[in-house]
């Protein structure tokens, strides 16, 4: 081998070892890009060395450019693929390309374009990445005598180092990805679990998966029927976008939404031109929508909605794993929409319970009045009109009859007693307010009332306010010590506002299985909350609050 070799070695592999060192160090892409241009350009030497990327629609992309002419190729400037050219033919074959005689050989807007800058020769060396065609490195002569036989060998070398760059680059960036997916479904299975209301979970969802996916517009559609789609969450990237309208809207065919519901499979429009229907045509028309994907929306196999995503006209298409993304937010919107069924269900089943123990009890308490305490009358009477009968000689009979009479009497103020406590019927006739004075009235010790209902509510809602009461005033009397309670009652709007004090010890605890348990059971049966604190030494607080409306059925949670 002469000097002169040796030396051409020495420089290449001194080359090669400045770009294997930033490879090694982590170098961004484009530092990589723009040294190995560098190092081609000077080592060669030739006029023009680029690197090119190619994208859809048979796109060439320049991402590195060095030389006299490189001001002709700037960095990010794209071309179409076509013709006679370096970049073209290595697209079509994958393999190295020459071209010595560039001025009569070259064709295409790239030929044109290359040629155009003086160049009479080329070579272009393929870049492959896990196997997939990347790119081309080009190097380009204005010289009359073609490039040295040993130009593509030697931009093979180059090329291994930035296939390494380049999947190293996507590796992390894949990672990167991998982190900001699974923080953002964590965060959405997060409010999940919370069991927020579903209306929640769906703006979330539709607001992490627009935001990972780098969509401008989001949202989210339940179908209504086979006709119709209502959007119910929407997510723009920038404020001044045009938002979604909620719709209904029909299912006309050839939009997102209706081919989600024919295929029961995710769906993409990369061409928004000649889709029928008016969601299509207000995409495309309204949004300036150039390009969508959407993914089907299951509840235990059945197909509820669609999770849709939107890039403006003009904007690269998503990417080709967007639709297998957007699948683990729709299965978290299925366990949200599951676990709001599932606990709309139970709410029903409690309150159909709580119904039915108040219509038991309130049986109970009409059987006791109609029937027992009538016939007890009756007999009391009875027994008075033999009583008065009774001879003035018999008077050790009469004697007798006294205390049966007495007992009888007796029998009778405690049936009465009794059918007060499982329903009383001053509640059923005169309404909440009158029922709970006449609690206070009974009380064995001090109640303050201020009472705003100002109209009758529903039965179970005056059900539950009163036995909240009497429980508290039971609690306050045998457990607090309480010398005195106050009651406020406030009916703002559709919800019922109750609020009872004592001044006793404090130190209520409703997990040790007092009766504010099955209290606090029977308010949410209804919707309601119950609020207890009782710090020692400081008296206890129970803050209720119950809707206040007549829900004919119970509803599902939703947005």
């Amino acid at each position: 081998m002469s000097a002169d070799d040796l030396r051409v070695l020495a420089e290449e592999q001194a080359a090669l070892r400045r770009v294997a060192t930033l490879v090694a160090r982590g170098a961004t892409p484009e530092e990589v890009f723009a040294a190995v241009a560098e190092e081609v350009g000077q080592l060669i030497p030739v006029d023009l060395a680029t690197m090119c990327r190619y994208d859809s629609g048979r796109m060439l992309t320049f991402v590195a450019s060095w030389g006299g002419v490189s001001e002709r190729f700037p960095v990010g400037s794209q071309g179409a693929l076509g013709g006679i050219n370096v970049g073209t033919v290595v697209f079509e074959t994958g393999r190295p390309v020459r071209i010595d005689h560039y001025a009569e050989r070259a064709s295409g807007a790239q030929g044109a374009r290359v040629r155009d800058a003086g160049v009479r020769s080329a070579v272009g060396t393929p870049i492959i990445v896990e196997g997939r065609l990347w790119g081309v490195i080009s190097a380009a002569s204005s010289l009359e005598q073609p490039l040295p036989p040993d130009t593509e060998a030697r931009l093979a070398s180059f090329t291994e180092l930035v296939a390494t760059a380049i999947a190293n680059a996507q590796s992390r960036a894949a990672l990167a990805r991998l982190a900001q997916e699974q923080a953002a479904l964590r965060r959405v299975a997060t409010l999940v679990a919370r069991g927020v209301p579903s209306g929640e979970v769906f703006a979330a969802v539709t607001a992490e998966a627009g935001q990972l996916l780098g969509a401008h517009l989001a949202g989210m559609g339940r179908y209504e029927s086979d006709q119709a789609v209502t959007v119910l969450a929407t997510w723009p990237a920038e404020d001044g976008d045009h938002p979604l309208v909620p719709g209904p809207w029909p299912l006309e065919g050839g939009d997102l939404a209706s081919a989600v519901f024919q295929t029961g499979r995710p769906v993409r429009i990369d061409d928004y031109r000649g889709v029928p229907g008016r969601i299509a045509a207000f995409v495309r028309d309204e949004l300036g929508i150039g390009s969508s994907v959407a993914s089907p929306i299951l509840d235990e196999g059945r197909l509820w909605g669609v999770l849709f995503l939107h890039s403006k006209l003009g904007r690269q298409p998503f990417t080709p794993d967007t639709e297998s993304r957007l699948t683990g937010f729709t299965e978290l919107v299925a366990t949200a929409i599951a676990n709001a069924e599932n606990l709309a269900a139970l709410a029903a089943s409690r309150a159909r319970i709580v119904a039915a123990a108040d219509d038991t009890r309130r049986r109970i308490e009409r059987d006791l009045h109609d029937r027992i305490q009538q016939q007890l009358a009756s007999l009391m009477l009875d027994l008075r009109t033999v009583q008065a009968s009774v001879p003035a000689r018999f008077g050790e009979l009469h004697g007798k009859l006294s205390p049966i009479a007495e007992r009888l009497a007796s029998v009778s103020d405690q049936v009465r007693a009794i059918s007060h406590g499982v329903h009383p019927a001053i509640l059923s006739k005169s309404g909440l307010e009158s029922a709970l004075k006449s609690l206070a009235l009974q009380s064995v010790m001090p109640v303050e009332l201020h009472l705003r209902a100002g109209r009758r509510l529903p039965e179970h809602v005056e059900v539950a306010a009163y036995y909240a009461v009497s429980e508290a005033l039971t609690n306050a009397a045998k457990h607090a010590h309480a010398s005195a309670v106050h009651v406020e009652l406030d009916t703002p709007g559709p919800i019922l506002q109750l609020a009872i004090r004592d001044d006793g010890i404090g130190g209520a605890d409703p997990a040790n299985g007092s009766g504010l348990v099955g209290l606090s059971d029977r308010i949410e049966a209804l919707g309601g909350t119950l609020e207890v604190s009782s710090p020692a030494g400081s008296g206890t607080t129970l803050l209720i609050e119950i809707p206040a409306e007549d829900p004919s059925t119970p509803q599902v949670p939703g947005p």
